[in-house]
């Protein structure tokens, strides 16, 4: 069963979308079976994955308002070697459609249960607001990954993302957790820079990945190419940093899923506490 993780911040500029192509592009690379969705409208995952926006088909908006399945969105056969439920601009309408639709949080929830058993990730783009494609996005996953620059404003809106984790979790999806808090465009050479790590390592300990992703002139190039960092230039630093964010993200996986009871231990502990 496919780990639903959404990528998410409602500040803007912070490598979102760079993150979730890239990571997918990884995950793919270590033999990963990936899904990446784009819900935003703007629809630059779906670019940067080679993928024209204006071409598509079937998209995230029509798997969202019922008009198509999941297997019918799904594109395959990407260089990047992960799946892909692209977006443009109708996203936009589904934000207002989705305000008369039954179960409207629950949309992508229910519309990816079919495809779940055929990935081992799924990755979620989003737009850089909490609007109700987010909502879709943040009760369908397990995680959250929140990529974040190590400056003043970034920790004042990490605040408030958390604040919509927790509603989330507590009103949709009890299973929402933060997965990792990913540090970008890192400069080690700035104070601001080590002061503000600093204060997220205190603060939110080993949910911060050890993973940083340096500021890269081949990771801002690659999506012009409609190619992944490791497609494009798979030695240049931010190609290689995305395969490590990868390798820990596999790994703290792997350590969930063992430490996860299964269910003769759970019987067993059951029959303990009688």
């Amino acid at each position: 069963m496919a780990k639903i993780i959404t990528i998410t911040n409602q500040k803007g500029g912070v490598g979102k979308t760079t993150t979730c192509v890239n990571l997918a592009a990884s995950l793919a690379a270590t033999h990963k079976r990936v899904l990446m969705i784009d819900l935003d409208p703007q629809g630059n995952a779906t670019m940067g994955s080679g993928i024209d926006k204006h071409q598509l088909e079937c998209s995230a908006y029509e798997l969202l308002t019922g008009q198509a399945d999941a297997r019918e969105t799904i594109i395959k056969g990407l260089k990047s070697g992960y799946h892909l439920i692209g977006s443009n601009a109708d996203l936009t309408a589904a934000e207002v459609e989705l305000l008369q639709l039954p179960r409207r949080e629950f949309r992508l929830q229910t519309a990816l249960q079919p495809v779940l058993e055929e990935y081992d990730y799924v990755l979620i783009d989003n737009p850089p607001s909490l609007n109700l494609l987010t909502v879709n996005a943040l009760t369908a996953s397990a995680g959250v990954i929140i990529p974040m620059q190590c400056e003043y404003y970034a920790l004042e809106g990490i605040s408030a993302l958390i604040g919509t984790i927790n509603k989330i979790n507590q009103r949709l999806n009890s299973a929402l957790q933060i997965e990792g808090i990913l540090r970008t465009m890192f400069d080690p050479r700035m104070s601001l820079t080590k002061d503000v790590s600093t204060h997220l390592v205190e603060y939110f300990g080993d949910k911060v990945y050890r993973t940083v992703i340096p500021r890269n002139v081949r990771l801002a190039e690659a999506p012009s190419h409609g190619l992944p960092a490791l497609q494009y230039d798979k030695n240049s630093r931010g190609a290689q940093a995305y395969l490590a964010l990868a390798g820990e993200l596999i790994r703290r996986t792997e350590r969930e899923r063992q430490a996860r009871p299964t269910p003769e231990t759970a019987a067993l502990t059951e029959q303990e506490t009688e």
